[in-house]
């Protein structure tokens, strides 16, 4: 299986190449299979590329809806330390 998920373009880099924030994790990803990317855009990552840009709020009610998947998983790892 494989999961893309969006993630908010924070710097605009030479060659092709974009920082972006995932879950407040900072990555570099190459933004070549998608054009007039800016910062600011949500974008869809999938294996360091960006596959297409995506709405703003379908951005976040996807994040959200990942986050609300991962909370029992958070939960029971936070539990058993």
């Amino acid at each position: 299986m494989c999961l893309a998920v969006p993630a908010l373009v924070t710097e605009i880099l030479p060659d092709n190449m974009a920082k972006i924030s995932l879950d407040g994790v900072a990555m570099t990803i190459s933004v070549a299979l998608v054009k007039n990317v800016a910062v600011g855009d949500y974008v869809i990552v999938h294996v360091g590329y960006a596959l297409s840009k995506v709405d703003p709020d379908e951005a976040r009610r996807t994040l959200e809806l990942l986050d609300e998947a991962r909370g029992p998983a958070r939960a029971v790892a936070g539990g058993a330390r």
